[in-house]
């Protein structure tokens, strides 16, 4: 498993905006438990006024700009255009996409890695819905929301997943390039269309328990018209797939 371990390359996508708070804590997390990893990370940052850029840039005096790249964009233009945009820069043969916020923790990448090696999956995804995964500090309604969002995306579609609007995973990288290619979903639904189309065109795709946390700093983006857009986005790959 070694072996194959220092011949792959992991680029780490994470897309911000207004992350300030966040970004060096990821980063140095990421470094703390890829210690033997070949890795880079690549922030796709969309004109966050906080700051999040020149804090990046701090970074990259620290440990170097060959594995800290930061590739702005002028203006927030959704998540789903931040991974392509990101996708363009990588150097790896595998890609990992997660937020920036800190509810999805760099702890967790080793066991995506070993998981891929070991069964040879196109796509590892984390998930808050099996045995060992779960939820932490969100409040009961919002538990309710992402609960029901989920049912009725598996009633609706049996993606052969248990967790659909997860944005955790880990990808190969010609997996990701064809897989994404073929989504027009922009926002949230963009993490849902992804494994839904993944699942049907055949791809190997393997869980790995996680537990999500509420971010620590700063606000969260979800709000009613990204609900609206979830269930327009539903729709839609229930009548495309």
């Amino acid at each position: 498993m070694e072996a194959k371990v220092e011949k792959n390359k992991y680029s780490i996508i994470v897309p911000t905006y207004n992350e300030r708070l966040n970004i060096a804590l990821i980063v140095y997390l990421i470094f703390k438990h890829l210690p033997n990893i070949n890795f880079e990370i690549i922030v796709v940052d969309d004109g966050s006024p906080d700051g999040t850029q020149e804090i990046v840039k701090q970074l990259q005096q620290v440990y170097g700009e060959d594995r800290i790249l930061l590739r702005p964009r002028p203006k927030k233009l959704g998540l789903g255009t931040a991974y392509m945009h990101g996708l363009k820069h990588a150097t790896g043969n595998f890609v990992v996409i997660m937020d920036a916020d800190l509810s999805h923790h760099p702890k967790y990448l080793p066991s995506f890695i070993k998981t891929q090696i070991e069964t040879g999956a196109s796509i590892v995804t984390g998930t808050r819905y099996v045995k060992g995964g779960g939820v932490h500090g969100w409040t009961l309604m919002r538990k309710l929301t992402s609960r029901g969002a989920n049912v009725l995306a598996h009633t609706c579609l049996w993606p052969g997943v248990s967790d659909l609007t997860g944005s955790f995973r880990l990808y190969k990288k010609s997996v990701l390039e064809d897989v994404i290619s073929s989504c027009v979903s922009k926002g949230y639904v963009f993490q849902m269309e992804m494994i839904v189309r993944a699942s049907r065109k055949g791809y190997h795709i393997e869980e790995v328990p996680i537990t999500f946390v509420d971010r620590v700093y700063g606000s969260s983006k979800l709000g009613g018209s990204e609900i609206v857009e979830y269930l327009k986005g539903l729709l839609y790959l229930l009548v495309t797939t």
